[in-house]
């Protein structure tokens, strides 16, 4: 969506201390952010380096039982629809991983 419409703030030197530091955290712009909490999303703090390192680790493994799948199947050793429903939930896995510490949530505030 093309932003047409400037808005200027001013803040006194605590608050916008506070909204850097803020955006910061969340790996956001300090715009970025103000267009979140305008629409009723609560941005997350971004996870720290181990996170992401498991993250990692769970792709490697997901890519190396995937080979191995496809190497089994070839070979007709392998029972592919429970192949396919482990493919599925392990996907949802990862999915409810990144929503619970990635994605921005729903405010519960009343005001919107």
């Amino acid at each position: 969506m093309k932003r047409t419409v400037k808005k200027q703030f001013w803040f006194s030197k605590p608050e916008a201390q506070d909204l850097q530091k803020k955006a910061k955290k969340t790996c956001l712009s300090e715009a970025a952010l103000v267009r979140l909490l305008v629409r009723g999303y609560e941005p997350k703090e971004r996870p720290d380096e181990k996170f992401y390192d498991v993250m990692r680790q769970l792709s490697a493994i997901g890519n190396n039982i995937n080979q191995l799948s496809v190497k089994a199947n070839a070979l007709g050793f392998i029972d592919t629809q429970m192949l396919k429903n482990e493919a599925e939930r392990w996907h949802k896995f990862q999915a409810d991983i990144e929503r619970e510490f990635l994605r921005p949530e729903k405010s519960g505030l009343k005001w919107q």
